[in-house]
């Protein structure tokens, strides 16, 4: 029973990657490891530049 729940645990993990919902989480690595000065946004000014980017530029996405 263990093996599937860690089964679907990956899974989560491969589709939230692939939808985006990581992205904050990878932008605080970058940030951490880049040696910004400043500290990095909070999660909601994230999401917000990330959607104006999008806005800005949109590029081919299904939605």
């Amino acid at each position: 029973m263990n093996a599937v729940v860690e089964g679907f645990r990956g899974f989560t993990r491969y589709l939230g990657g692939v939808m985006g919902a990581d992205a904050y989480a990878k932008y605080l690595e970058h940030h951490s490891a880049s040696g910004h000065d400043g500290p990095p946004m909070t999660a909601r000014e994230f999401w917000r530049d990330h959607t104006d980017r999008q806005d800005a530029n949109p590029q081919g996405r299904c939605c």
